[in-house]
């Protein structure tokens, strides 16, 4: 697994933390993703229990496991959150924030802790003595109960789901350098697992009032820059909600 940094002011850090060559070829690839504010770490979509040895291996490089406050996991998925009771075994008392649709399923991966629930309209996290993590609603993209997070400081939007792709054996650029070539490997994904184009319609007009520089999703590249507002075009001409059989 390897690890980037994708921003430092000197009191925000973001890294993202991935790629994994010994995972096995039966698990999707997953990306993980850490913030640190003044010291103190959010983790975002932590990931499953196949993952989970690599994963703390690779954060405890970059941060010390007890500054680690705050987990939080964009939906329900198994790739996302399945780690739950050996995070709780490694870090006693830690918050994990998921939406309150899925508060009393996800404890079924485990751990027997009462989970941080948050409300459909999103919430900003208190993390390092601020308060400028923002969960934006992400509803049915593809989760009925979602987030994106975004960080008006670095201008980085973890979007989970949204903007994944299923990279081919070999393919492992970190950004995106072609957009056009690389949207073959979305389309599928968000036609079949992005059930609806007006919460679609939604999320895009959230976005669009934002100032993105990456754009994180929890699977394949990072977008950069005008990127970002390829992948918001593209996304909105999509059709979604659609099977291929």
């Amino acid at each position: 697994m390897i690890s980037h940094q994708l921003f430092n002011d000197g009191t925000r850090q973001w890294y993202y933390f991935g790629r994994d060559p010994n995972k096995p070829d039966t698990l999707i690839d997953t990306n993980q993703y850490l913030v640190v504010t003044n010291g103190e770490g959010l983790l975002l979509d932590p990931g499953g229990l196949e993952t989970f040895p690599a994963v703390v291996s690779i954060l405890s490089k970059e941060i010390e496991l007890s500054k680690i406050k705050l987990i939080f996991a964009s939906h329900q998925d198994p790739d996302i959150i399945s780690s739950l009771s050996l995070w709780n075994g490694l870090l006693p008392g830690v918050d994990v924030y998921v939406s309150w649709l899925w508060s009393t399923f996800i404890p079924h991966f485990g751990g027997g802790q009462a989970l941080k629930s948050v409300p459909d309209e999103g919430m900003t996290f208190n993390i390092g003595g601020t308060n400028d993590l923002t969960l934006i609603p992400a509803h049915y993209l593809h989760s009925s109960g979602n987030f994106s997070l975004y960080d008006p400081r670095a201008h980085i939007l973890f979007s989970g789901d949204i903007g994944a792709a299923l990279l081919p054996p070999g393919e492992s650029k970190f950004f995106v350098e072609d957009f056009h070539q690389h949207t073959q490997y979305m389309t599928g994904f968000h036609r079949r697992w992005m059930p609806s184009n007006q919460a679609k319609m939604k999320w895009i007009q959230r976005v669009r009032d934002l100032k993105v520089n990456l754009m994180c999703p929890q699977h394949g590249s990072i977008f950069r820059d005008q990127d970002v507002i390829r992948f918001l075009d593209w996304f909105e001409e999509l059709d979604v909600g659609s099977a291929s059989k």
